[in-house]
């Protein structure tokens, strides 16, 4: 079912109290704050060459107040014409869908929404392009914030969204934020059952592991973050890696 397709890299901004963030394994308690400012790192990932940008409304994630709302709008603002801006955290209704959209954002992307009314993702394409976030421990999907299990499995899940869906971002909320590379064999079973083009999360620390997502058929997109604020490689050379450059 896998479709070959070109992949391209979306450097991460993880937004809580409108700080730039990154939690460890999911876990709000566990919080580490790269910089107060996320429009000027959205904008500094753009210079270097990244033409989507992936952003994270945490607070909208927990609670559902979407607080971050006027900081995304800003980002989009901030990089249109150069890169693409993909949103996700709190997207739960027909409005946050609309709101997104008129606010610049290119893609949304639907949780704990998706998961507990399959049928919604449908109608929100139709309003605009939507990923699906399929975020999971050993397999088993987390919701709102991934602080609950929603019981149902990614294997079942990833037959749910066929035809609605423009991509999965799969996440390894086991591997978020702690470096340790990430699961290319389980990724790679995943996009091998699906048409729906597979965004990677979870793990990233080297341009090697980037390289060995970009290379899985049906990823089309490699999700970082922690490891370009800790400088273990830059955007533009993991832009190259995901093109396939050195």
């Amino acid at each position: 079912m896998t479709a070959a397709v070109a992949c391209e890299l979306y450097p991460a901004i993880d937004i809580r109290g409108g700080r730039v963030v990154r939690l460890t394994q999911g876990d709000y308690g566990r919080e580490t704050t790269y910089g107060d400012d996320p429009v000027a790192v959205a904008r500094s990932f753009a210079d270097a060459g990244a033409v989507w940008i992936h952003v994270v409304d945490l607070d909208a994630a927990r609670s559902g107040d979407p607080v971050n709302r006027p900081v995304v709008a800003s980002i989009t603002a901030a990089v249109a014409g150069r890169a693409r801006v993909q949103t996700g955290g709190g997207v739960r209704t027909l409005d946050d869908v609309r709101t997104l959209r008129d606010a610049g954002v290119s893609r949304v992307v639907m949780g704990s929404a998706a998961v507990a009314d399959p049928s919604l993702v449908a109608q929100a394409a139709a309003l605009t392009s939507v990923a699906v976030g399929l975020d999971h421990r050993a397999g088993v999907l987390a919701v709102h914030g991934w602080t609950d299990s929603s019981g149902v499995a990614l294997s079942e899940a990833l037959r749910w969204f066929e035809g609605a869906a423009s991509a999965y971002v799969i996440t390894d909320i086991g591997r978020d934020g702690m470096l340790a590379g990430p699961d290319v064999e389980g990724l790679g079973l995943a996009a091998a059952t699906t048409s729906v083009p597979v965004i990677a999360s979870g793990g990233v620390a080297t341009l090697d592991d980037v390289r060995a997502l970009a290379g899985v058929p049906g990823i089309a997109g490699v999700i970082t973050g922690r490891a370009l604020y800790e400088g273990r490689f830059d955007v533009a050379s993991a832009v190259r890696a995901v093109r396939g450059g050195s």
